[in-house]
């Protein structure tokens, strides 16, 4: 047999799904597991929303729409853009796709040519370093680390572009991080992209998750020139709690949103029409229950960034916004821990799993070695139980 695809046969599965894989299946096998894992909202999609799908079934919408999707779905979205962030979109530069992940991965594809570098800082999500090489990019690295709490510098960034360099990925607030840039961080960011005449991919799928009332800023707001060269990409899963449903979008400049656009018609074509009716009521509808989730996420944040600082040999800065904390292993690497030895964060997280039944996130494949993802998507009585459980590994 010929072989197959080097692209595809060399993509990596996915950190997050691999252990919430093995979580479920230790589950099914009968242990009791807490799982931290996927990025996901415990809480049930509202019932308005629910039932405007219900509805849009039993009235027959059911069939295809634009490949872009809906008319109406993008003129829903280009107004929320506008009444959030003040930025004006007609409906012809949005376009719709399966999820967020889904419509970064077109961006990608309208942007690049084999060989183009994205510039991707670290942590990032794992899903990022695997669609730019998917797409014929090359991902270029650079490194946050916890001490510039988890962002890149102006310096960095200005340092690293070259005449390869076609875009850089900035997911705000971020996953895993959960780290938030300023305006005034962002402004200099902008005006290196603007130096340099390169694409920005502004991931602001958690944008309605920020906390301690810190301001969010989107990224084409900073300026005409931000606008024109920004891809902005965001969604409904996180905010109204509809992972499930599959609903993403992007806005940007018409000639990006046509070829993307054009792209969609040939390979996936638009989401499920009730799908996506769905999410208009999600952006029309009564936006309480949104700021109640934020609200009991960062009740939840609160508990656990105090309870893992005030256990021995681990630690976690205060994340901004979305729903993810990253535990710093740095004390426990080379260590012992119930018989299982801890060469790095694969191997915490397989014996905090295996032995406390915790499923957690090692951050290798974030590129952040020596750190785990928790998510406090998870009801408070999941986090007290997992905390408490970390506390007794801790004590082995």
């Amino acid at each position: 047999m010929k072989e197959l695809s080097r692209i595809a046969t060399e993509v990596r599965a996915s950190t997050t799904l691999a252990v919430d894989s093995l979580a479920k299946q230790m589950k099914a096998d009968g242990y009791d597991v807490v799982g931290f894992g996927t990025g996901e909202p415990d809480f049930d999609t509202p019932d308005n929303i629910k039932l405007a799908a219900i509805e849009a079934i039993r009235d027959g919408k059911t069939k295809y729409t634009p490949a872009a999707g809906m008319p109406e779905l993008r003129k829903a979205i280009a107004a929320k853009m506008g009444a959030d962030f003040g930025l004006e979109y007609d409906f012809t530069q949005v376009t719709v796709a399966s999820g967020a992940k889904h419509s970064v991965y077109i961006a990608l594809c309208a942007l690049l040519n084999p060989g183009d570098e994205v510039i991707l800082p670290a942590p990032y999500w794992v899903s990022y370093y695997e669609m730019i090489r998917m797409a014929g990019g090359v991902p270029f690295i650079i490194e946050a680390g916890e001490k510039q709490h988890f962002k890149i510098s102006p310096e960095q960034l200005d340092s690293v572009i070259g005449r390869r360099t076609k875009a850089l990925i900035l997911n705000n607030p971020s996953n895993p991080t959960g780290m938030l840039y300023t305006r005034e961080e962002l402004e200099q960011i902008a005006e290196i992209c603007r130096k340099h005449d390169i694409y920005v991919i502004s991931d602001e799928i958690y944008y309605k998750l920020v906390y301690d009332d810190k301001d969010f800023v989107s990224f084409p707001t900073l300026s005409e020139d931000a606008y024109s060269r920004t891809i902005l990409i965001n969604g409904v899963s996180k905010s109204y709690a509809m992972t499930g449903w599959r609903i993403g979008y992007a806005c940007a400049d018409r000639n990006i949103s046509k070829v993307m656009a054009n792209f969609l018609s040939h390979s996936t074509g638009a989401p499920g029409t009730m799908n996506q009716i769905a999410a208009i009521e999600a952006l029309k509808g009564p936006q309480e229950q949104v700021e109640d989730m934020r609200r009991i996420f960062e009740e939840r944040r609160n508990y656990i960034v105090e309870h893992m600082n005030s256990l021995q040999d681990v630690s976690c800065i205060r994340p901004d916004g979305a729903f993810y904390i990253m535990l710093n292993l740095e004390k426990l690497i080379g260590r012992t821990i119930g018989g299982k030895y801890i060469g790095n964060d694969d191997d915490f997280a397989v014996a905090l799993l295996e032995q406390a039944h915790v499923a957690v996130v090692p951050c290798s494949g974030f590129g952040a070695p020596g750190f785990v993802r928790w998510t406090y998507a998870a009801s408070m009585e999941d986090i007290r139980e997992g905390c408490n459980r970390l506390e007794k590994f801790l004590q082995q």
